[in-house]
């Protein structure tokens, strides 16, 4: 898709490509700025590619205006997002309270796999999953 955003940014040409362009950079952002763990560095650096290519087609000021847009609104996502969480955690506590404990049960789950990466021969005690045993209908 990266490719093809290119594509048609050099095609449509600098003139054409203007009122497109928060919605060609909003997805390259995103690449940009993610940081999760399982990320493909080629995908990132064919975003940068492409953001260059940007800036020579559109110039300079407009690339800085759209992306600075583009920044803001990214930016106020991320926002009402946390402010929703937030909403939640104080409008339904038994949810919050879910969530806190998958957390810190993931984080338990977490911290012995690390310690079994860095000596093999310790095993650590893992909770067993009753998830069949949940899911059957038991009278």
């Amino acid at each position: 898709i990266f490719k093809f955003l290119g594509a048609i940014s050099v095609d449509l040409g600098q003139d054409r490509i203007k009122p497109y362009l928060p919605t060609i950079l909003t997805p390259l952002y995103r690449e940009l700025n993610s940081n999760y763990a399982e990320q493909d560095p080629t995908l990132k650096n064919l975003s940068q590619e492409i953001i260059e290519l940007l800036k020579k087609i559109v110039g300079l000021e407009a690339f800085s205006l759209a992306f600075s847009s583009v920044q803001k609104q990214a930016n106020q996502k991320r926002a009402m997002r946390k402010k929703q969480r937030a909403l939640q955690t104080v409008a339904n506590p038994d949810i919050a309270a879910r969530r806190k404990l998958k957390r810190h049960k993931n984080k338990a789950e977490t911290r012995k796999r690390k310690i079994e990466s860095l000596r093999p021969m310790y095993k650590a005690k893992r909770h067993r999953s009753h998830a069949l045993k949940d899911l059957a209908m038991v009278e």
